[in-house]
């Protein structure tokens, strides 16, 4: 089979994409990616990926542009379209899998111009404007979150099912502070650093790059102990080491703690688009995974409110909501419908 994967444009498209290639060449297929220059596109496959091709169009966002501006961005779409029209016939790609993102749609509309095959795969619960658009024309829609998805779960990888444990007591919290930094969780973190040190909880964080110099001087002035990180490629042994963790709600963040069965105080982004990282994290809560609450006074008292929570009933349930090898799923559902 031959595949195209396309869109990105953040980190939570791209691990999608990254899941699903690796899958796909494991059963041999032949896989491109089509991307943007914007964005991490670039950054996360322009070397040392799986992908036989990558191609970085000129593409940006349409929906966050007014005026002339949209026009421009439509404009760059549309170009980037035909040279994906191009791509795609070069490859003779069989089927595209678009993992959302703005740089998803050149590749998108350029394979239903040819007749191909197009799935999707929705990372949030808010569903992106452009997949909702799309879905009409999709094989397959895959929503983690819609219990009438034709496949369940998320695509994580296999490195936190590995390590996935049922937790019983909270010895160690991680907070998340997200690779630039969320000053928010940052605050929170330091405010309750003396309170987490006399109950004998070890303190594991990850303050961003940008308030790292920061929250470390804090944490000295304040003589608490933490085991501190800017950013790490290593977070996956750290959230396995961990029995409380305390994040941003971005797709693959909730999906990789699920999966390890790692409860967590949600706190999401303000500003994501369409509030979805606040609907990520409602899901959790509905389903009596997890805790959710916005930036403001209360987080402080919630999150004491949450020390004192037993945490077994959610680390146990979390473990049975996970469902492993989605990737690998989605690959076999496109080779079946291929087929057909």
């Amino acid at each position: 089979m031959k595949l195209c994967i396309t869109g990105g444009g953040t980190g939570g498209h791209l691990m999608i994409a990254q899941a699903l290639v690796e899958a796909a060449v494991a059963e041999g297929c032949e896989v491109i990616f089509i991307g943007s220059i914007n964005g991490q596109d670039k950054k996360y496959f322009e070397s040392n990926s799986s992908f036989s091709h990558v191609y970085f169009l000129q593409t940006t966002g349409v929906v966050n542009q007014k005026g002339l501006g949209k026009v421009k961005a439509l404009f760059k779409v549309f170009l980037a379209f035909l040279k994906s029209r191009k791509i795609l016939k070069q490859h003779k790609i069989q089927a595209t899998y678009s993992v959302g993102g703005f740089s998803a749609a050149p590749a998108s509309f350029a394979t239903l111009s040819k007749f191909l095959p197009l799935f999707i795969h929705e990372q949030n619960a808010v569903v992106g404007r452009l997949n909702a658009l799309l879905k009409p024309c999709a094989k397959r829609f895959i929503h983690a979150y819609d219990d009438n998805s034709p496949i369940k779960g998320y695509p994580v990888k296999e490195e936190f099912f590995k390590s996935a444990r049922v937790r019983d007591e909270l010895k160690t919290i991680i907070f998340l502070g997200g690779s630039h930094g969320a000053k928010a969780i940052n605050d929170l973190a330091l405010s309750v650093a003396h309170k987490l040190q006399k109950k004998g909880i070890k303190i594991i964080h990850q303050a961003g790059i940008n308030d790292f110099e920061r929250v470390k001087k804090e944490y000295e002035n304040l003589g608490v102990e933490v085991e501190l990180y800017s950013f790490t490629k290593e977070l996956d042994k750290l959230i396995a080491q961990s029995d409380l963790a305390v994040s941003r709600a971005g797709a693959s963040t909730l999906w990789e703690l699920t999966s390890n069965g790692l409860p967590a105080l949600f706190i999401p982004y303000p500003y994501a688009a369409g509030d979805h990282q606040f609907f990520n994290a409602k899901f959790i809560v509905d389903n009596n995974l997890g805790w959710c609450e916005r930036e403001d006074e209360k987080l402080r008292s919630k999150m004491i409110s949450i020390l004192k929570e037993p945490l077994k009933q959610k680390s146990k349930a979390l473990l049975e909501y996970s469902h492993k090898d989605v990737a690998k799923k989605m690959i076999k559902d496109v080779q079946k419908v291929l087929n057909a």
